[in-house]
């Protein structure tokens, strides 16, 4: 559970440079998105945000694996790192949990997707970021990958092959272990 301590611990540490505005108003951004996402946990059930006790600008999400694709089943986290100058920068964000899929680096996990990168917008809120990245997951851009053998199976027309490789890949990363 985040700590209202610490948050009003960090928001006590601010001083008066033209930065630290940003900072500001980044920290009273996020709070206020924070705020949105406990309001909408039973809402959104495919997507269970968490910001970090200690760091308002660190943040994890646990995202469903949209149905009728491979990734149906498996529950995928991801890691946000905001910038202190959100919203007018992007959050980084990438995939803790494996994940086959031609916009994602299988080693690194960062995600190819135009939201996190030139067509960003402040409208986007990191609700909404995890939005795009579940409906990223059900529509593979093959022609931008960042998993090369993922693209190549959906660009050689090989559903079945990436298809199988995503759900293997789904159900030992993704899925929780039974027994």
């Amino acid at each position: 559970m985040f700590s209202w301590i610490n948050l009003i611990l960090q928001l006590a540490n601010l001083c008066s440079s033209a930065s630290i505005r940003d900072m500001q108003q980044s920290r009273a951004r996020l709070f206020k998105e924070y705020k949105e996402v406990q309001r909408e946990k039973v809402a959104d059930p495919d997507i269970q945000l968490v910001c970090d006790e200690t760091n308002i600008f660190k943040w994890t999400a646990l995202i469903k694996g949209p149905s009728e694709t491979p990734y149906e089943g498996g529950v995928f986290q991801l890691a946000f790192a905001v910038p202190e100058n959100y919203p007018l920068q992007p959050p980084q964000v990438r995939f803790l949990t494996k994940i086959f899929h031609p916009n994602v680096h299988f080693k690194t996990g960062e995600i190819c997707l135009d939201i996190l990168k030139n067509a960003w917008s402040p409208a986007w809120t990191l609700q909404s970021v995890c939005r795009a990245i579940i409906a990223l997951m059900a529509h593979p851009e093959a022609d931008s990958p960042l998993n090369c053998d993922s693209g190549n199976l959906l660009r050689s027309g090989d559903v079945r092959g990436f298809n199988s490789m995503a759900r293997m890949y789904t159900r030992l990363a993704a899925m929780p272990k039974k027994g």
